[in-house]
């Protein structure tokens, strides 16, 4: 689902950890970089926060092909009635453009503790945790590929990305976490549909099952994954967004 991207990718598989020393040792053949000190963390966490509350969210490119919904049992265009006690879910298909991503894969754990773990490394290396020490902004929305088990469950691994912000595209800052990977993905075209709250696995389970019943059996899209997607910083309680994406082969 990406390609590694060059300079960073050749940095780590050389065993050299982008970003300036955190000793003497690291710079010279010293056998490990020291560990960060409390005032470096509470520096790493600072450069996090104000980084995404204080920046400007930029969205992931895309495009609305078309729309659709189903009520009841029935899928349709969108000027389907609505009638009370029947369920509604409304489905848009997407070209989402490609570009650069920061990756991050989480195995062994279970989906929300490998996503929220994910997720936190991103924020880090968008805040600042990078070789250029530079906060690069943020980008919505942060996407957590999903793997189901043939009952429907999320099985325990994740990959979290989050496409990088457009003033970096060109020549992103290579992250000091060496657990992150820049990665480089073509545009895709994706059946997504949304939702509100505070989302966990069983709220995406959920939501993917709506979709793949809305979708029926007309529409041809990847079955082994699917996106998992936030838009919203954890202190916004009201108003959110999640989206379920499926990705149409």
């Amino acid at each position: 689902m990406g390609a590694p991207w060059g300079r960073c990718a050749a940095l780590q598989a050389a065993g050299r950890p982008p970003g300036p020393p955190t000793s003497p040792e690291a710079s010279g053949a010293g056998p490990s970089r020291a560990e960060p000190s409390a005032a470096e963390r509470r520096g790493t966490m600072l450069g996090m926060i104000k980084n995404s509350l204080l920046s400007t969210v930029e969205a992931w490119p895309y495009r609305v092909l078309s729309k659709g919904e189903k009520v009841g049992g029935r899928a349709g265009g969108r000027l389907f009635l609505r009638r009370p006690g029947r369920e509604q879910l409304s489905y848009e298909e997407r070209a989402c453009e490609g570009g650069r991503f920061a990756a991050v894969e989480v195995e062994g754990k279970p989906f929300d503790e490998a996503s929220k773990e994910g997720v936190l490394k991103l924020l880090k290396y968008v805040g600042g945790t990078n070789d250029k020490g530079v906060g690069m902004g943020m980008t919505a929305p942060v996407s957590i590929t999903a793997f189901p088990a043939e009952d429907g469950s999320l099985q325990q691994k994740v990959k979290v990305s989050l496409r990088i912000p457009s003033q970096f595209q060109a020549n992103p800052p290579c992250p000091s976490d060496e657990s992150i990977k820049i990665e480089e993905r073509q545009g895709m075209t994706i059946y997504s549909t949304q939702f509100g709250g505070y989302a966990k696995e069983v709220d995406y389970v959920n939501y993917a099952a709506k979709l793949k019943s809305a979708l029926g059996n007309e529409a041809a899209y990847h079955k082994d994954f699917y996106f998992c997607n936030g838009y919203d910083p954890p202190m916004k309680p009201y108003g959110r967004r999640n989206e379920v994406w499926f990705v149409k082969e």
